[in-house]
């Protein structure tokens, strides 16, 4: 295929209009069977449109200031058509096409962003954990309107894409505009090869566990079960309930969203997609076994929650297996196909839209939490440094009834002072929790009845 477009190109600074249509009528049926073998070729051919697209093309290749490659015109005139179409589709020539493949394992070089574009502008999706965009304090939702010195109006994506990428220890400064901000931000960022740690854990409390998942890659189904197994081993028995972060995650590998929520499903559809073409309509449903044998959970999302994310949000929340908590996600409901057209080049095509269990479209509008949490910061009251009274510290107080004599507790020592509270570490994270152990208490409340009735 590649060979007959290159063939085809050889002759056009020779052609007139007539005999370029019917090279690229030409080239138009030589693409489709290779990308689309299932679908009819039963489509009328706009031959105005052609004429017109064959005209321009020769104005460009006779009176553009410089002289164009053939190769490039037609590079371009590819990457038009498809940017025009959404902010997803995309012309991946040799070296996009590379890092795309890269980037699915978790190893890639850059920044650490996940982008799209708004208004001409890049936007930040989300910026990923423990990257050199986020050390540096990149934002979801954050405007990059100059790189370097060049400003991002009137780029592509990939153009813009390509400014970002660079060798590791070399400088670059975003100009930002930030909600909320009086006026641009300029922020400068060391490159680094980004190697994408997809799932982390801790335990937040005894019985109460934390995973965050920061992208989804090929290998973070089998990443997410081993850290919960991690936690419980840890906790010397089950969890009482777990909070699962998918806070600023950018999404990533399909399958890995279903494997995730397949992971705390035992049954029902998971997602489903819609499209033109038969390849495109698929569903995706559970298999038995929750990892967390029905423990309560709490799904953590924002506005950088998009894609692969909102798969498991929504399926969660369809399944009324999990609490949504946090803010509504970016809403990136439409699924990308990779349609290769040789060894080393490749289109990033939209093909479908999902949709939740439920038949929610997430496209432009996202999954709205169950219960709303403002990214808000707590500080720590300021205090006069005067012990509040207690029953204590009345004179003649009644004694408690206890027998004196036992061990007194132990006194505080100055290197010994508690970590700065969770509600003000991660005030959504604390909301998480406390909504979380109120539902295991509700739960064990209840099978305490039910035990004392029968």
């Amino acid at each position: 295929m590649k060979e007959t477009i290159r063939n085809g190109r050889r002759i056009l600074p020779r052609v007139g209009a007539g005999l370029l249509i019917g090279m690229v009528l030409g080239v138009m049926i030589s693409i489709g069977p290779g990308v689309f073998a299932e679908r009819p070729q039963h489509y009328s051919v706009p031959l105005d449109a052609l004429r017109t697209f064959s005209e321009v093309y020769v104005r460009v290749k006779k009176d553009y200031v410089e002289p164009v490659d053939d190769d490039k015109l037609i590079e371009y005139a590819i990457r038009g058509m498809l940017a025009g179409l959404d902010p997803h589709s995309a012309y991946l020539d040799a070296d996009e096409f590379k890092e795309l493949q890269i980037g699915t394992t978790g190893e890639f070089g850059g920044l650490g962003i996940e982008v799209g574009m708004e208004n001409g502008f890049v936007k930040v999706i989300a910026p990923i954990d423990d990257t050199p965009a986020q050390r540096a304090g990149i934002q979801a939702g954050d405007l990059i309107i100059r790189i370097d010195d060049k400003p991002v109006k009137g780029m592509t994506l990939n153009e813009a894409v390509k400014l970002m990428r660079g060798k590791k220890g070399t400088k670059i400064t975003l100009t930002i505009v930030r909600e909320g901000a009086d006026k641009p931000l300029q922020i400068t960022i060391v490159r680094d090869v980004i190697r994408v740690r997809s799932v982390k854990s801790r335990m937040l409390e005894p019985g109460f566990g934390y995973v965050r998942i920061t992208s989804f890659q090929s290998k973070t189904t089998r990443s997410l079960i081993d850290a919960v197994k991690k936690l419980e081993k840890e906790n010397k028995g089950p969890l009482k309930g777990l909070v699962l972060d998918l806070r600023n995650n950018p999404g990533g590998v399909l399958n890995a969203a279903v494997g995730v929520a397949d992971a705390f499903l035992d049954k029902g559809l998971i997602v489903y997609t819609e499209g033109r073409v038969a390849d495109a309509k698929l569903r995706y449903s559970a298999t038995e076994g929750d990892v967390l044998h029905g423990a309560p959970m709490v799904v953590l999302i924002n506005g950088g929650s998009a894609s692969a994310s909102e798969i498991v949000a929504g399926a969660l929340q369809d399944h009324h297996r999990a609490i949504i908590m946090g803010r509504k996600s970016f809403g990136k409901g439409s699924v990308q196909t990779i349609l290769p057209l040789d060894h080393d080049t490749a289109i990033k095509l939209t093909t479908a839209r999902y949709y939740t269990p439920s038949g929610r479209s997430i496209q432009a509008e996202g999954i709205e939490p169950d219960i709303e949490v403002q990214n808000l910061r707590v500080a720590k009251a300021e205090t006069s440094g005067v012990k509040p009274l207690t029953e204590a510290d009345l004179a003649r107080h009644l004694e408690n009834g206890k027998e004196k004599g036992g061990a007194k507790p132990r006194r505080r020592q100055k290197d010994d002072e508690p970590e700065e509270p969770l509600a003000s570490r991660d005030y959504p994270l604390s909301e998480a929790l406390n909504v979380l152990k109120a539902v295991s208490l509700l739960r064990g409340s209840n099978s305490r009845q039910l035990a004392s009735s029968t």
